[in-house]
């Protein structure tokens, strides 16, 4: 879980992970819609890919990456425990 909330501290790959919701994005198509370097966005999606936060797949020359969801639901379930009331032991 580490690597998901580090994943998405930071702006750019919330940004990504925003226009990824759309449906799957080759990396060039990613890279295209940012004014950093190809270099800057394909670490970027590596950063996103080792969180799971992104799924990637070969399509010939080009990699397409695509939202996990599962990782997402994930996320929010470990987000909703922090908001249930702690347990009082038994006194």
């Amino acid at each position: 879980m580490n690597a998901v909330f580090r994943a998405l501290a930071d702006p750019t790959r919330r940004e990504i992970l925003k226009l990824l919701r759309a449906g799957p994005r080759t990396s060039g198509e990613i890279a295209d819609r940012f004014p950093s370097t190809w270099a800057t966005i394909s670490r970027h999606l590596g950063i996103l890919r080792d969180a799971n936060l992104v799924l990637a797949e070969r399509d010939g020359q080009n990699v397409r990456y695509e939202l996990n969801t599962t990782v997402f639901q994930e996320v929010v379930e470990h987000l909703l425990d922090w908001t249930k009331p702690a347990r009082r032991p038994n006194a």
